[in-house]
């Protein structure tokens, strides 16, 4: 069986937070203890990342497999970029154990395709994991700026990144690799509109890399969803606006 490792702490409907590609669950550590006052939080280590460990199988299949696993019913998922697609599958595959999503800088297609103009080029995606086998620590700086790029007070954002992502030791390469294999295949666009429980989306405006007009699109697909955009922000609103965010998430 392929385990995760799970902080669980607080009091309150189970909030289960997903975090993006490269990072792990301490990103929320600025967050964490204002929101464990209102929910039982679920911070969730992906595979290969933080405290979790490596699986020889990783798909976006496998990782919803063992979240559901560990998933409480009736919980709020709250995923960031990658992690929001992961939260996606999770409404789809197990309805009754979710019952609300937040979509946090997320978006159903990550890749720029003849249909989709809110996409990064494939060409991007696929010199990070190139570039990965040979610059490691320079490929991961560059995608740290990039989700600061847009941003108020960038440099402070771009410290907490750092200072969160080093607190534990540094994801896997081969699930850094499966994690751009998943953003460059996956495409849910044409499985939006079954997702019938209420979702909130939560996205930066000057994101770089995803779109906001990809988070607008995702508002007019999903039955029951609402949408709250964060001005001047880049692709980690929960750093750079953090009482926002926040208060987001109270008024669930």
């Amino acid at each position: 069986m392929n385990r995760l490792h799970v902080e669980i702490l607080g009091e309150g409907p189970d909030l289960v937070m997903l975090h993006g590609w490269a990072m792990h669950s301490g990103i929320w550590g600025g967050i964490r203890d204002q929101l464990a006052r209102h929910f039982r939080l679920h911070l969730v280590d992906l595979p290969g990342h933080g405290q979790s460990p490596m699986w020889e199988s990783y798909s976006l299949e496998a990782i919803v497999t063992s979240v559901a696993e560990i998933l409480p019913a009736e919980s709020i998922v709250c995923g960031w970029s990658l992690g929001g697609q992961v939260a996606l599958k999770l409404a789809l595959s197990v309805p009754t154990q979710v019952s609300q999503l937040v979509l946090v800088a997320t978006t159903p297609c990550f890749v720029k395709r003849e249909d989709w103009q809110w996409g990064m080029d494939q060409s991007t995606l696929l010199l990070f994991m190139e570039n990965l086998e040979h610059h490691y620590t320079q490929t991961l700086s560059r995608f740290f700026t990039l989700q600061v790029n847009g941003g108020c007070d960038m440099t402070y954002v771009l410290a907490q990144i750092r200072d969160h992502f080093f607190q534990h030791k540094q994801p896997d390469g081969h699930a850094l690799r499966a994690g751009l294999q998943i953003l460059l295949t996956t495409d849910l666009r044409g499985k939006l509109a079954d997702i019938s429980q209420p979702v909130l989306l939560l996205h930066g405006e000057n994101d770089v890399i995803t779109h906001v007009d990809a988070a607008k699109w995702m508002h007019q697909q999903l039955p029951h969803a609402k949408l709250v955009g964060f001005p001047h922000c880049g692709h980690a609103p929960f750093l750079s606006h953090p009482n926002q965010f926040i208060t987001s998430l109270y008024d669930l």
